[in-house]
């Protein structure tokens, strides 16, 4: 039987579009953990280029690498930032079953 040849996948190629970005985030923030959003993250920012994302976002490159690396913990500042370069931005709506405000 003929061996098949396969390419590993990297969501990181497909992350090119602010649409594409946008809904990937949104998958996360809407049910991964810290640390799955920031590893989310850190695609996104390798789909941009670490290094022009830096420069756009103005925190430095080793600054990007330690806030989205396995042990990273970005600060709010720092995500609103790299999110801002890429011509993104948090938004903040209703959940599907709101709670009742004291």
């Amino acid at each position: 039987m003929a061996k098949i040849a396969t390419t590993a996948f990297d969501s990181a190629d497909y992350l090119n579009s602010a649409e594409a970005i946008a809904a990937y985030l949104g998958e996360y923030l809407e049910d991964g953990t810290p640390q799955e959003l920031r590893d989310a993250l850190a695609t996104v920012a390798r789909s941009h280029g670490v290094s022009d994302l830096a420069r756009r976002s103005g925190v430095s490159r080793p600054g990007i690498y330690k806030a989205l690396g396995q042990d990273g913990n970005p600060s709010f500042e720092t995500v609103r930032s790299i999110l801002a370069a890429m011509g993104l931005r948090l938004t903040v709506e209703p959940a599907e079953q709101t709670p009742q405000l004291v």
